[in-house]
């Protein structure tokens, strides 16, 4: 039985797809959504900006807080709740660590662009190698 649940998100299409599927499939479970910040982008281009930035862990946590209260909005027209969890680093990395606590992972397949989806899509392929829970992929 599925009774924890981590949605790893950012700010695309496929990650709410993901936490749409996660809440409408196990309306039961206890879901956390997660953010990795400095997410990929071609030639490390966001991690770095956000890496050279003052203040790295308020600005990660304002861009964090954009995913959230879409996921609390999502949640909440599915009448339920979801915790909420910001991580710092490689986001594959911190995904698996992360699913050692949750008996399912719910992800996106990719991003929108095509870039995002080479990228992204390589965080996928890590986690669904390494992951220590099953993982669902969503598209």
């Amino acid at each position: 039985m599925v009774t924890r649940i981590l949605v790893p998100m950012d700010d695309s299409e496929m990650a709410e797809r993901a936490l749409e599927f996660a809440l409408g499939e196990h309306p039961d479970a206890e879901i956390t959504v997660l953010h990795v910040a400095g997410g990929p982008s071609p030639m490390m281009g966001g991690a770095t900006a956000i890496a050279l930035e003052d203040g790295l862990e308020e600005r990660a946590r304002e861009a964090a807080d954009v995913v959230f209260d879409r996921a609390r909005e999502l949640a909440t027209e599915h009448d339920h709740e979801v915790e909420t969890d910001l991580a710092f680093g490689s986001p594959a990395k911190a995904i698996v660590e992360e699913a050692e606590s949750f008996d399912l992972v719910v992800m996106g397949s990719h991003s929108g662009s095509l870039s995002d989806r080479l990228f992204t899509g390589n965080v996928a392929e890590k986690v669904f190698r390494h992951s220590p829970a099953p993982v669902t992929s969503v598209r």
